[in-house]
Order: C-alpha cells, then structure tokens, then sequence
C-alpha cells in the first residue's frame, strides 16, 4: 500500500471518529428527573412507548407471567411506594416523573435476575423472588431497577454503544484490516462494560436512599447482596469481565450509603 493510499485511509478514519463523536454529543438531554446532562438516544416518551412495546415479548422469554394475581399486587404494592417516595421528593423540587412504571413478576423458577426495561416496566423473576424473605428484601431489588429508569441508563448505553461502535469502524477504516476491527471492538465491549458497573453502584445507592425514605430497612439490601452471591455458587469473578460489580464491592458501598442517608435523615 502506497502513502497516498494510508493517507486516504487515515482521513476516512478520522472523518469517521468525528461523525462519531458529534452524533454522540448531539444526544444531549436534561435528565427531567435529577437534572444531569446526558447523552441518550430516546427522548423519555421514546423510552415509556419501547418499554411498554417490548414487555410483553420479555415477559415470554421468561415463561411468561407468574399465574399468581395475590404475589403480583403484592409486587406492584411495594414498587409503587418506592416510587410514590421519589416522586414525592422530585415533585417537591418542580418536577414530574414522565415514567409509566409497573411492577411484574415472571414465571420462570430457574433464573435468578431483575430488570428494568427503559420507561418503567420492572421485571423479578420468581426464581429471585422465592429467594427473598422479606418485604424489604424486595424492596431493595425493586429500588435498584427503579433507578435504572430514572437514571436513564438504557437509553445510555445505547447511546455509548452508537458512539464505540462509530470508533471502532474508524479505527477499521484506517488501519484497513480485520485484526484492528477485532481489537477495536474489544475494547468497545470493554468500555460498555465499565459503564454498566458504575450504573450498578449508582442505582444501588439510590435504592438504598428511597429505601430509607419509604420506611424500609435498607440494610436489607445487604441480605439480597449476598442472596445473589450464593445464586451464583459462591464463585468469584473478575470484575474488569463483567459488567456487574462483584458483592463484596457492592457491600461495602451500600454500608457506607446506609450510614450517609442514615445521618441526613436525623
């Protein structure tokens, strides 16, 4: 390959990480809900009509939803106060929540795992869910997937994900062959993964504060940490590969926001 022809293919390049990063920043929207600056790929309208779209093929991917009507309300009860407590708070301050959220528990016995999908549909699956022993317990996990909707974190990654994948096509561009392309996807991956844990921690602490605030025992969440260590058969993991934090991480920071939201609260 001639100069001419590495040249060409270096401006492609850097044409293409431009694009990349001008679409990523031009993403930029106010949390309505806490204010912060971020860069997302839905409006929060966006978000409410994906979540409510694709709930019901979610709820099927899991067996569909639990036949129990009694566990069901009593599911959305507790989630519903949770989030009555934030909108309470961020009411207070002038704002409204534009979420639609609602609270279901899935059939499947084998998963242990809750999640939220973008604009406020939460899921627990009653494998998780039989695991719990307290209304606190599940309030912890509720409160932590609430926060995933608040902080918009879906509609984050997706953004984040746009913005490495323009970068790693960059990257392919320039250098030319596929050795790059793989290398440069890795640490996209890699990148998407350290986003995900601090999302972890960040809705953890929120779920530790609304718990407080709702009148729950926030060391509960304590209790589902180490549930969801023994669910995974007590084996460790490096965290740098997952896009979990590991429990024992997780532990200590949820100690140390018990103790802060404690103190505010007196």
């Amino acid at each position: 390959m001639n100069s001419n022809g590495l040249k060409l293919r270096l401006v492609i390049g850097l044409v293409m990480a431009g694009m990349a990063l001008l679409s990523y920043y031009g993403k930029t929207q106010e949390n309505p809900l806490t204010g912060e600056k971020q860069q997302v790929s839905l409006s929060p309208m966006e978000e409410v009509a994906m979540g409510l779209q694709s709930a019901p093929q979610m709820a099927q991917e899991y067996g569909g939803l639990y036949p129990d009507d009694k566990v069901q309300q009593e599911i959305k009860a507790i989630g519903r106060e949770l989030v009555q407590t934030f909108n309470n708070e961020v009411e207070s301050f002038g704002h409204g929540n534009p979420y639609q959220f609602d609270f279901h528990v899935l059939r499947d016995p084998q998963t242990v795992n809750a999640f939220a999908l973008p604009g406020g549909q939460v899921f627990i699956t009653v494998g998780l869910l039989s695991r719990l022993k307290s209304k606190d317990q599940i309030a912890g996990v509720l409160g932590h997937e609430i926060a995933h909707v608040v902080y918009r974190h879906s509609s984050e990654q997706m953004a984040k994900s746009e913005f490495y994948q323009g970068l790693a096509g960059a990257a392919t561009a320039a250098a030319g062959d596929m050795g790059a392309s793989q290398i440069a996807n890795y640490v996209a991956q890699m990148k998407l993964m350290k986003f995900g844990r601090d999302d972890e921690l960040e809705s953890d602490e929120f779920g530790v504060k609304y718990m407080l605030k709702a009148g729950y025992n926030a060391e509960s969440m304590i209790e589902v940490m180490e549930i969801l260590a023994e669910a995974s058969g007590g084996r460790s993991r490096d965290e740098f590969m997952s896009s979990h934090p590991s429990p024992d991480n997780r532990i200590g920071r949820i100690k140390e926001h018990i103790e802060k939201y404690k103190k505010e609260m007196r």
